[in-house]
Order: structure tokens, then C-alpha cells, then sequence
């Protein structure tokens, strides 16, 4: 197996299906990337088990074959620091490879291809079509509110809900909900759950602001992602989902309207006080046309202070600071809404305009409670 091609489309194809190979497994084939090569074309592929990638290049060779190179790592540096815009590669009956660029050869063992794992049967199913950019911004905009903890696993995926050419993504995490919204042409009901870790390498791939299309395609146990010359494959999450929208709440008694920006900039004020060893609340006053708040930890405090629009009663209420600042970085418009039912009950985020995206953080009992 020889073929010769250029160093920076192999470099880059090998460090994006990388991503996703084992650090160690019991698999040592998993720890390294398999390489096929079938008329001029090459294809990468790295797995480990629940999420794949891969993906092909042309290459200059009347050769065949599959190999599997160790160490994803070790390899991608190995093609980074070659001093030649074109490379050669060689697999040898050895079980070794040589890799020549300009004046410089690298030999590095492999493992034979029949040890690769098989990879899961990706056949027919239900597909839905996105931009690219519509994907990213799906994910961009609710993966944060993912849930990290081991006890409700089904919580570290996001719900994909297809009903009357609406898809909903939800991610819950027990202390906040994102639902973010998009119209599409798919006829039928479905749903299914993407692990988070599956999302973020999609998401990763994917190009901003690019019309070009995504393919999603749903099996019983497996998703299918088609873009851009890449398919990241990956299993399904088991189970049924939280139902979030009998948490959202469809009435509120004060309603802000409030500048992001500035919104954000107070919130960051703030953080300067809070880390991941010292955590304490921002508590905010929504009155007399101002939100006024305040934090106060070992560190140091503050008190601030940011004009709001405020319909309804006073409301005093914590929040984690962070959860507060997730949703507004990801919301385009200038203006938001924030609407809530009392100081012990959650709030509802949502754009000034438009109805495409919902996030509901729950607050934190302040101390003076």
C-alpha cells in the first residue's frame, strides 16, 4: 500500500477524525487511525466504540489496501513537522510504515486492518436536512445545558423532537432547559437523543454561516451525520427523555426587558469574585425601572446597577451566576426578555423577537429566604 499526496489535506483530515480516537483501550486498534486505500482515494477512520469519523482524500496511487497507523497523536505531529507540502507514505509486510517528506522519513509501526472493530451497520432511516449553519447554531446555542452528571444518563444527550415540520433540540440538566427551534421540510413525527459528546465534534466540523447541507440520518441505535466530506456516526442514548415542556411555564407576573450587552457585562463584573472553589449567588432586584445587583464572596463584592424595563411587582431572586450567562452569549438579538413568577420559582429567558428559543434556569435560595 503507496500513494503520495498533499501533506496539508492528509494533515488535516487525520487531525479531525483524531478527535474521536481512544486514548487507551482495551482495543489497541482503537488507539490508532485505519487508513484504506481503493482507487486514488484514501479513507481515515477513527472510533471508539460510541462515536466515529471518517473521512477521504485523493490521493496520487494505482495501489490498494488498509492499514491501521498507532498512536493518532504521535502520527498527526509526526505529518506536522514534515518539511514538504507533499508527502509519501509506504506500509510495509512488517507491519511498519514509512513516511517520507522533503529529506525526512519517519517509520512508525501499524496493526493489520482485520483488528479494527466492525463498524455499526448504518442503513435506512428517517433523515432530516439542515444548513450547516442552522446545525451549529442549533447545537451552539442549547449544548451548555447539557447534563454532566452520571446518575440520569439520558440527560447527557439532547433531545431531537420532529412533529409538524418543527425540530425542537432540548438539553436539561436539572438546574436549566434550552429548547432551541427550526423550521424544516421533514413530513412525520420522530425523535430520538444525541449523546453531547457526538454533538460537540459535529459541531466542531461544521462551518459557520455555511448554507451548504447537513444530512441527519436516524437508524434505531445509531445517527448519522453527512457533511462536507466527513460522516460522524455514533450511537443513539436509550430512554425517555424528561418532559420538558410541561416545565416551561406560558404565564409570568413581571416581565424585564433588558440590553444584553449590558446585561452581560454586569454578570462578568460579578464573576470576578466567583470561581469554581468559591460559588455564591448573584442576587438580583428587578424594581423602579433597574435591575440592582449584588454579589458577595471571600474574594470581595459587588453592587451594581443596569436600567430595565419592568412590568409587574418587585422581584428579588438568585441565580448562579454562570447559568445566567450561558444563554445571553448565544442569543442574537440586542434586547431580551426575562419573565418570572416570584423569587423562588424559575425564570424564563427568551429573545426580544421571534419564539425560536426558550431557556428556563432555576434560582438559588438566598440567605435573607
Amino acid at each position: 500500500m503507496k500513494f503520495i499526496c498533499s501533506k496539508q489535506a492528509f494533515y488535516e483530515a487525520l487531525v479531525n477524525v483524531s478527535k474521536v480516537v481512544a486514548d487507551k483501550s482495551a482495543i489497541p486498534a482503537l488507539e490508532g487511525v485505519k487508513l484504506r486505500l481503493c482507487d486514488s482515494v484514501l479513507t481515515m477512520t477513527g472510533y471508539d466504540l460510541e462515536i466515529g469519523i471518517n473521512t477521504s482524500i485523493p490521493v496520487v496511487s494505482s495501489d490498494s489496501g488498509e492499514i491501521i497507523v498507532n498512536d493518532a497523536k504521535r502520527f498527526s505531529d509526526m505529518i506536522r513537522r514534515l518539511p514538504s507540502e507533499e508527502i509519501e507514505m509506504e506500509a510495509l509486510e512488517n507491519m511498519t510504515v514509512n513516511i517520507i517528506g522533503g529529506k525526512a522519513q519517519y517509520t512508525i509501526n501499524a496493526i493489520k486492518a482485520d483488528e479494527y472493530p466492525a463498524i455499526p451497520e448504518l442503513g435506512e432511516g428517517d433523515e432530516i436536512k439542515l444548513s450547516q449553519g442552522v446545525l451549529k447554531s442549533l447545537i451552539s446555542e442549547t449544548v451548555f445545558a447539557v447534563s454532566t452528571n452520571d446518575t440520569k444518563p439520558i440527560l447527557k444527550g439532547e433531545l431531537f423532537e420532529i412533529s409538524d415540520h418543527r425540530l425542537n433540540v432540548v438539553a436539561i440538566d436539572g438546574f436549566r432547559l434550552a429548547v432551541r427551534t427550526e423550521t424544516v421540510k421533514q413530513d412525520g413525527d420522530f425523535k430520538f437523543i444525541v449523546p453531547a459528546k457526538t454533538l460537540l465534534e459535529v459541531s466542531r466540523l461544521l462551518k459557520d454561516e455555511d448554507e451548504s447541507e447537513c444530512a441527519v440520518r436516524v437508524t434505531k441505535k445509531q445517527v448519522v451525520f453527512d457533511f462536507s466530506g466527513y460522516t460522524v456516526f455514533s450511537r443513539l442514548l436509550e430512554g425517555e427523555f424528561h418532559n420538558y415542556r410541561g416545565s416551561i411555564p406560558q404565564n409570568s407576573v413581571t416581565e424585564v426587558i433588558i440590553d444584553k450587552k449590558e446585561l452581560i457585562e454586569c454578570l462578568e463584573r460579578a464573576s470576578l469574585f466567583i470561581n469554581e472553589r468559591i460559588k455564591s449567588p448573584v442576587k438580583c432586584l428587578f424594581d423602579s425601572g433597574s435591575l440592582k445587583l449584588n454579589c458577595q464572596t471571600s474574594l470581595g463584592k459587588i453592587n451594581d446597577e443596569i436600567e430595565a424595563d419592568i412590568s409587574g411587582p418587585k422581584i428579588e431572586i438568585g441565580f448562579n451566576c454562570k447559568f445566567l450567562l450561558d444563554p445571553l452569549k448565544v442569543i442574537n438579538d440586542d434586547k431580551i426578555k426575562l419573565l418570572m413568577n416570584g423569587g423562588n420559582l424559575p425564570m424564563k429567558i427568551v429573545p426580544l423577537k421571534g419564539e425560536d428559543y426558550t431557556y428556563l434556569v432555576l434560582p438559588v435560595r438566598l440567605r435573607s429566604e
